[in-house]
């Protein structure tokens, strides 16, 4: 993939990967996105008939 680099360890093993932002914005969103998410995964949760329902009683 043009604009992505791996960086070995001493071993050769994929350690980090290094992602030119300019050619791979898209990419890069979906990994922000990935851990945005991932951080949030303790996070209180609200079906969306509630929202709903809570949304429709504010009008």
């Amino acid at each position: 993939m043009k604009g992505v680099q791996f960086l070995l360890d001493e071993r050769g093993n994929k350690s980090a990967v290094l992602i030119d932002l300019k050619k791979n914005r898209e990419l890069w969103e979906d990994l922000y996105d990935r851990a945005v998410a991932r951080s949030r995964e303790r996070e209180p949760r609200e079906s969306l008939d509630s929202v709903k329902t809570r949304l429709s009683a504010k009008r």
